[in-house]
C-alpha cells in the first residue's frame, strides 16, 4: 500500500480509503489510486488484514438452490453488492433442508466468515436464535422471528392479493392457484419450499373469499415440468379457469406450456400471472405478467444490515419488508385490450420495523 501511495503521490491512508470506502475520496483521486493499483499489480494481503482487524473480509451466502431463476439471481446480486462493499463471498446451497442450513452456520464458524446471509426454510426460530449467537447473520425469508435477528422479507401476501385482483380487474371469473395444493386450512399444510408459498396462497385465498369467485388449486412441485402437470390437472377437472395465479414465474412458464398442449391459449383464453419477475419473464412467449418484489432493495437492505451487525453485534435487530409492484405484460392483455406497457401497475408497502432513517434521503 505504501508503494501505491508513493507512486500515486498520495498518502497510504488515502489509498486505504479509496480501496475500502471507509472514508470518502474524490472521484479523481479514486481513479488515480485504482489506475496505480492496476499498473503495479497490488493485491490486498487478506491474511495480514484479518490479523490486524480480527476479520476475514468474507461473508457466506446460503440459498436453498442455485438451480432456480430467483435464487441464482438473488445470489448474483448479493455477490456484486458485497464486492462493492469490499467483501468477498462464498455461496453454498442448503438444498432447502434443515441439515443444510445448520451446515451453513457451521461452515461460517469454522471458516471464520465475518457474517452469513441465509434464506432459511427448514430452521425454527429457536434454532436460528441459537445459531445466530455464533456468527452475525441476516435471515431472508418468511419466518416469524419476532425481531430476534435481522430479517429481510418480501410482501408475499400483498403481492399475491394484487395479482389476484389484477385478474379480476381484467374480467376473469373463475380462478386457479398453481403452486399450492388447497385453499382450505392453509396454515396446516407444510411444503418443502417453505412459508413463502403458504403466504402467497393466503393472499390469493383472501381475495377469493372476499369476492366469492369460484377458485381451485393445484400443486405438483416447483419446476416448469410441475407447472405443465398442474395445467393438465386443472383442465382435466372440466372447469377451465380463465385466470391463473402461479406462486413463481417458473411454474407460470410451465403452466403456459401445459395449456398450449391442450390448445388453450394465453392470453386469449386464459390469463396468467407469475411471481418474482425473473429476467426470463420479459422474453417468454407470451411475455409474463409478474409480481415484482424490489430485489435491489432487498439486496441493499441485506448488505446494510449485515455490515451493521458485524460492526456492532449488540445492535437492536431490525425487520424489513421490501416494496413490490406488478409488471404487466402480454400474459394478461387480450387482443383489443391495448398493448401492455410492461410498467409497474401497483406499488406495495415498505415497512422496516425499528429501522432508523436512511442517510442522504434514501
Amino acid at each position: 500500500m505504501r508503494d501505491v501511495a508513493a507512486e500515486a503521490g498520495v498518502s497510504a491512508m488515502t489509498v486505504s480509503n479509496a480501496l475500502t470506502g471507509r472514508r470518502p475520496v474524490s472521484d479523481s483521486t479514486r481513479r488515480l489510486v485504482m489506475e496505480t493499483v492496476e499498473r503495479l499489480g497490488y493485491q490486498v494481503n487478506v491474511a495480514a488484514r484479518s490479523l490486524r482487524q480480527g476479520r476475514t473480509g468474507v461473508v457466506g451466502i446460503a440459498v436453498p438452490t442455485l438451480d432456480s431463476h430467483y435464487y441464482s439471481r438473488l445470489a448474483h446480486h448479493l455477490v456484486l453488492a458485497f464486492a462493492q462493499s469490499g467483501m468477498a463471498t462464498v455461496v453454498e446451497e442448503t438444498h432447502a433442508s434443515r441439515e443444510g442450513e445448520i451446515a451453513a452456520f457451521r461452515d461460517s464458524r469454522l471458516n471464520a466468515y465475518d457474517g452469513l446471509v441465509i434464506a432459511a426454510l427448514g430452521l425454527t426460530e429457536r434454532e436460528i436464535n441459537a445459531l445466530s449467537r455464533e456468527v452475525p447473520v441476516v435471515v431472508l425469508g418468511e419466518q416469524e422471528l419476532h425481531q430476534s435477528v435481522d430479517h429481510v422479507s418480501m410482501p408475499n401476501v400483498e403481492g399475491a392479493e394484487a395479482a389476484t385482483r389484477l385478474l379480476l380487474d381484467r374480467g376473469c371469473r373463475h380462478l386457479a392457484l398453481v403452486g399450492f395444493p388447497t385453499l382450505e386450512d392453509l396454515d396446516d399444510v407444510t411444503l418443502p419450499e417453505g412459508a413463502a408459498f403458504v403466504l402467497r396462497a393466503q393472499g390469493f385465498a383472501r381475495v377469493v373469499r372476499e369476492t366469492g369467485i369460484p377458485a381451485s388449486a393445484a400443486y405438483a412441485g416447483v419446476t416448469q415440468a410441475a407447472g405443465v402437470e398442474c395445467a393438465h390437472e386443472l383442465l382435466s377437472r372440466g372447469e377451465v379457469p380463465d385466470g391463473i395465479v402461479c406462486v413463481t414465474d417458473t411454474l407460470a412458464f410451465g403452466v403456459v406450456r401445459g395449456l398450449a398442449d391442450h390448445g388453450v391459449r394465453v392470453p386469449d383464453d386464459v390469463l396468467v400471472v407469475g411471481f418474482d419477475d425473473v429476467e426470463d419473464a420479459r422474453f417468454h412467449i407470451p411475455s409474463l405478467t409478474s409480481v415484482a418484489p424490489d430485489l435491489q432493495g432487498l439486496v441493499d437492505e441485506t448488505v446494510r444490515l449485515l455490515a451493521r451487525r458485524i460492526a456492532d453485534p449488540s445492535a437492536v435487530p431490525q425487520d424489513v419488508t421490501v416494496s413490490y409492484g406488478i409488471v404487466e405484460r402480454e400474459s394478461t392483455t387480450r387482443v383489443g385490450a391495448g398493448r401492455p406497457g410492461a410498467g409497474r401497475l401497483s406499488a406495495g408497502r415498505r415497512s422496516a420495523g425499528r429501522r432508523p432513517p436512511r442517510a442522504n434521503g434514501r
